[in-house]
């Protein structure tokens, strides 16, 4: 029987971004919220969940093997069935003694499959799609990117309190909650196993000349640093979101934790409504409207607003940590204003990620800087758990706002062509 060479991209571009969202965002929040459930203490969680940034940090180091070996084909849908076990893992070892360290290994093995699997899905996102339906799909892929996070910090959270409210069992709950996100990639693995097209241009290549290719391969890192306002560019890569990247992981357990600690006192099926679900569609509307907006006068025009609204909005934590409000409508407001904020503002990075990284290389270059920017997100984030712990989260969020500081002082260097991301840019080219 002949394989399919193509088939109806809305067949498999949905289900196949949707799961390579789904595992990121339970690396990232996910496993913050359940650990909190679970009492693991607010160091602990920070330090090492932030290291589960580490293979997206170091992604451009190994994209070259999904390149050379095999199919993209074949590295999606086995990294499935592995993101599957490594669930399954977490699931079996939560009502353990030693879960901690367990469900980490496991967790880790599930961030490491997930990067591999996002290397292989966006070049087969390429190979298997023609240049006009690259164009036409790429909202939808976003879309259910998006989705991805919805259910994970909504959907799967929500699920988890309601099980832990009826059975009285945290562990147990988070166990089957886990067993059903596994059940969902192995029908991931069987469906793309079988829908996937096999796209001529997707085809195992033979290796004749390692050398040839590891020469290339370490050129793309030297042009890379050679690059005009590098210096510049991977300052501002790692110190934009230095506030940000402290807060995010101690916004769960915030949320979470009983007012005599400081916290707020939510419930778990609380935070999957305020922080999984009107927090996520709060940063998905910023993010369209970010993009709306630089396309009516570019990036380097909006570049301050969009800086002042990524950092400003998180005084709605310093104003919650003081206040500590009751209603649960102030909460969600106050979650709300920082993730629209947050998503508006996170354009101007991803834009001047790439026009950073525009020209020759401008693949691998993209790829480079996506590592600098978990690496941004993972430094901070390891000891924002112990800086919260000597501070209070109080005087935590204060820090935050301080932590601002940084990206901001970098905009004044920072050159930008001002008709880039306008309409028209996009007419020149």
């Amino acid at each position: 029987m002949k394989k399919p060479v193509s088939r109806n991209p809305w067949f498999w571009i949905p289900t196949l971004y949707f799961a390579e969202g789904l595992p990121y965002v339970v690396a990232m929040t996910v496993s913050v919220i359940m650990f909190k459930r679970l009492g693991i203490s607010n160091t602990d969680i920070a330090l090492y969940t932030s290291w589960l940034y580490l293979p997206w940090v170091i992604m451009p180091l190994w994209s070259p093997i999904v390149d050379i070996l095999k199919t993209k084909r074949f590295w999606i849908v086995w990294m499935q069935l592995i993101v599957g076990g490594a669930l399954a893992g977490v699931a079996l070892t939560l009502p353990g003694s030693d879960f901690f360290r367990w469900s980490l290994a496991f967790l880790w093995l599930l961030a490491f499959s997930s990067a591999t699997h996002d290397i292989a899905a966006d070049g087969f996102y390429m190979l298997g799609l023609s240049k006009y339906n690259q164009a036409f799909f790429v909202g939808i892929r976003n879309t259910f990117y998006r989705f991805a996070m919805l259910s994970g910090q909504g959907l799967l959270v929500v699920l988890a309190g309601f099980l832990e409210e009826k059975s009285g069992n945290i562990g147990g709950s988070w166990s089957i909650t886990f067993f059903i996100l596994s059940a969902m990639f192995g029908a991931f693995f069987i469906y793309h196993l079988i829908v996937l097209p096999y796209p001529a241009e997707d085809s195992e290549r033979k290796v004749t000349n390692v050398k040839e290719v590891v020469t290339a391969f370490l050129d793309t890192f030297v042009s890379f640093f050679q690059k005009p306002q590098a210096g510049i560019a991977i300052s501002f890569m790692l110190l934009f979101r230095l506030g940000e990247a402290q807060l995010v992981k101690l916004a769960s357990p915030f949320l979470l934790d009983p007012k005599e600690a400081g916290g707020l006192g939510l419930s778990t099926t609380d935070i999957g409504f305020v922080y999984g679900t009107a927090g996520v569609v709060a940063l998905t509307l910023g993010g369209i409207l970010g993009g709306i907006a630089v396309a009516q006068q570019g990036l380097k025009k909006w570049l301050w607003p969009l800086a002042l609204s990524l950092n400003l909005p998180n005084l709605a934590y310093v104003i919650m940590a003081f206040s500590q409000p009751d209603s649960l409508w102030w909460i969600s407001a106050g979650v709300v204003i920082e993730q629209f904020g947050y998503g508006f503002g996170f354009t101007a990075y991803m834009l001047y990620m790439i026009y950073f990284a525009d020209g020759p290389n401008k693949t691998a270059h993209y790829a480079i800087c996506t590592g600098f920017m978990a690496l941004g997100m993972m430094l901070p984030g390891m000891v924002s758990g112990w800086i919260q712990d000597q501070l209070g989260y109080q005087w935590f969020f204060v820090w935050v706002m301080i932590c601002t500081l940084p990206g901001f002082a970098l905009l004044p260097f920072m050159k930008i062509d001002p008709a880039f991301g306008t309409r028209q840019a996009k007419k020149v080219d």
